[in-house]
């Protein structure tokens, strides 16, 4: 056994891991898309969860959004933002975990695609000192599923804590598939809590259902089961 198999750090994804916020996405692309007489299915909006902002853009162009890249991601972050500070619909057992983490001095970090526009308020919402940072998807040139958005905040992490990071020491939470292909890329220990769409079991990841319930000690013990694989 490594001496060292205690959890380091947890990295979460916000949009559908932490709210569930998806609803909100489909919504903001539907009205989107509908002012150049385009309907845009649910099962086309589920086809982009996940990706990079600039990605999903560019489908809805390619569907017939006659608007820059640029514009589209303004309008939809202005609707999906409106809709949150109305309600912010919270995943089940999220603030839960993060409040447990923050009691056991466990540093999180918020790893999402969405801009920090929006990725902001939500954190407003949790009290002061929940996340050390937020990395953001201007932030990275190759958003999710590429592991740059990961490496990012393992890197800020360590800044963070000067001390080195050892990812197989870092837990990622992640509710969809270009996320977890991120995560999991990183060399991080990868949750699944499937949202919106599925994520089904894979080799290098553990699926959960929800994360109601679920304990610091849990991801001590996923952290600890991957030290002692590496030895």
């Amino acid at each position: 056994m490594s001496p060292h198999p205690a959890l380091q750090a947890v990295l979460w994804d916000m949009d559908g891991t932490l709210v569930d916020t998806e609803p909100y996405w489909f919504a903001a692309e539907k009205e989107l898309m509908a002012r150049f007489g385009v309907r845009w299915s649910d099962e086309q909006a589920m086809e982009l969860v996940g990706n990079a902002l600039p990605d999903s853009a560019r489908a809805l162009q390619q569907a017939g959004a006659d608007l820059g890249i640029r514009e589209i991601l303004d309008t939809l972050l202005e609707s999906v933002v409106r809709s949150v500070r109305r309600e912010i619909p919270w995943r089940p057992g999220a603030r839960e975990m993060l409040a447990e983490l923050c009691g056991a001095g466990i540093p999180c970090a918020m790893v999402t695609m969405s801009e920090k526009l929006l990725a902001g308020v939500i954190a407003e919402q949790l009290p002061a000192g929940t996340f050390r940072f937020l990395v953001t998807g201007e932030m990275v040139a190759r958003g999710k599923p590429d592991p740059e958005p990961y490496l990012l905040a393992a890197q800020l992490m360590g800044k963070e804590l000067r001390e080195d990071i050892d990812l197989n020491r870092v837990v990622a939470v992640e509710d969809s598939l270009p996320g977890v292909a991120s995560a999991k890329a990183s060399g991080a220990v990868t949750v699944a809590v499937p949202n919106a769409v599925d994520v089904p079991e894979q080799p290098g990841i553990t699926r959960w259902e929800t994360l109601a319930g679920r304990t610091v000690a849990d991801l001590q013990e996923l952290v600890a089961e991957r030290v002692a694989a590496s030895v």
